[in-house]
């Protein structure tokens, strides 16, 4: 076994430098963008891959005062950019998302390595980053109407999707005539991110990308008086930090947060079904904020939904993501690799002990299989599927999503009980019923509070015209959907946000 030649570190490294040699520093370093050029390097901070714990390259952080003056000029470049024709502005994005096409491979690679998504799935993303900032293009003129830009839009993401959400939305955000400010994500992202926007750049479009902590950035990313709105993607803690920032800021804000998406079975019979449904779900060790983590069963349906169950779990695939037998020229078909790193394998572990401890029942394990990695590698970041039943209330995991692939299944009698227990977190961004009898599935999925609602299938983010947003604390913010980056209101008006 060996890793994918045409994947390896090095060569990509190199390809990379050779699409934007601009964006890299003489030690093959990325730079951040600012002020329209690559610039900086920054306190370096090592990045290490998850696959395998090997050495990447330095986060070149910068400092609260660099980026404040990089958010400044970002509000110059706004003003500019917003007298720029619709068409103009087209023009450049069309052109930027016709180049990432063509280096679609190199990015979804680079991602792997970054974040641990198996490459199929990595592709996925880069696709889907294209053809939604397409669809935008193509219906732009309709949305916008006689709305005026923004300005600014800071944006803080999350590491799962740097591509088809950080990049995404940047692109859509200076299509409508805004300037963008992105933070790359603090444990992954960092060169296809670099790669992204370099070829942005040189379309000119008005975008700045800094690395650095976000706690010490706040200031500048946040509550800075040259932000006019900010777009956030991450964890409540930090969420709930932010809104309570702004509370006194006439300020735009979309925070969207993590819930606890749950999938109620209830008179149901079609196993096979579900089956495939959840098996999907294991996509990335469950590391998306659409993961169903929670499964609430009828009590007397239990037996059969734990035949399926134990069968689908035993079917799921991990492991290296680029692992391949000698003179293989594809990457390897696996469910999920890595978990970010392996800090995340040790919160998911201490939330299934601490279940474990208080009384949950183990019903399913996994092991690590030494013939999936490469020998004596670092397999740190590496957790198996697990599953846990009737989870107490008094633990961690009962009421937090753990963002990994560990499962929780309560057991429940009635449909009340299982409404409720559906709806632990107060909100979600999705939720589902399995249920046979339509009339019955609609009575309940109208009581649960998911944004999204499936009956007999998953939910997920949505994509194009389809809205996205949530219910509760996984979502906060006077934006949901296509009427995000725009600005409907006359400038200085108040916001409801």
């Amino acid at each position: 076994m060996k890793i994918l030649e045409k994947a390896e570190w090095p060569r990509l490294l190199e390809q990379a430098k050779k699409i934007a040699p601009e964006a890299f520093g003489p030690s093959s370093e990325p730079l951040n963008l600012i002020a329209g050029r690559w610039q900086v390097d920054g306190n370096k901070k090592p990045f290490y891959s998850s696959i395998d714990g090997s050495f990447l390259g330095h986060y070149p952080n910068i400092d609260l005062e660099t980026c404040k003056q990089a958010v400044a000029h970002a509000s110059e470049e706004a003003k500019t950019w917003a007298e720029s024709p619709l068409h103009a502005r087209k023009a450049a994005v069309q052109a930027t998302i016709d180049e990432m096409e063509q280096h679609k491979e190199l990015i979804a690679f680079l991602l792997v390595w970054e974040i641990g998504k198996p490459f199929d799935q990595c592709v996925d993303s880069v696709e889907r980053c294209i053809s939604g900032v397409q669809w935008y293009l193509d219906t732009i003129e309709d949305m916008l109407g006689s709305r005026t830009p923004i300005g600014v839009v800071s944006n803080i993401s999350s590491w799962n999707y740097p591509i088809s959400v950080l990049v995404h939305a940047c692109l859509v955000q200076v299509l409508c005539g805004n300037a963008a400010v992105a933070k790359t994500p603090s444990d992954g992202g960092l060169f296809s991110l670099t790669v992204c926007f370099a070829i942005a750049k040189r379309h000119g479009l008005p975008l700045t990308l800094v690395s650095g902590s976000g706690g010490a950035l706040s200031e500048a990313l946040v509550k800075n008086e040259h932000v006019d709105c900010l777009a956030y993607v991450g964890g409540k803690s930090n969420g709930r930090n932010i809104v309570a920032s702004l509370v006194d800021k006439n300020k735009r804000y979309m925070l969207e947060m993590e819930g606890v998406n749950a999938y109620g079975i209830w008179n149901y019979s079609d196993w096979d079904h579900l089956a495939k449904q959840l098996k999907a779900g294991f996509k990335y060790g469950k590391q998306r904020c659409t993961a169903y983590v929670r499964f609430v069963v009828q009590r007397t349906l239990f037996p059969e939904f734990l035949e399926m169950y134990l069968n689908m779990l035993k079917s799921i695939t991990y492991g290296h993501p680029l692992l391949v037998e000698e003179g293989s020229t594809t990457a390897p078909q696996v469910d999920f690799g890595p978990l970010i790193n392996s800090k995340k394998v040790e919160e998911v572990d201490a939330m299934y002990h601490d279940a474990i401890a208080k009384g949950a029942v183990c019903l399913y394990r996994g092991k690590i299989d030494p013939a999936q990695f490469l020998p004596n590698q670092d397999i740190s970041a590496y957790y198996p599927p697990t599953a846990l039943l009737n989870v107490p209330k008094n633990a961690l995991l009962y009421h937090n999503e753990p963002f990994g692939p560990l499962d929780s299944i309560i057991l429940v009698d009635s449909e009340e009980e299982l409404i409720s227990e559906m709806n632990i977190s107060n909100g979600s961004l999705v939720a589902s019923i399995a249920c046979d009898h339509a009339e019955e599935a609609q009575r309940i999925a109208s009581q649960l509070r998911g944004y999204k609602i499936g009956i007999n299938k998953s939910r997920s983010r949505g994509d194009k015209e389809e809205s996205f947003g949530g219910i509760g604390e996984s979502w906060k913010g006077c934006f949901v959907g296509e009427n995000t980056w725009w600005n409907p209101l006359p400038k200085g008006s108040p916001v409801n946000a």
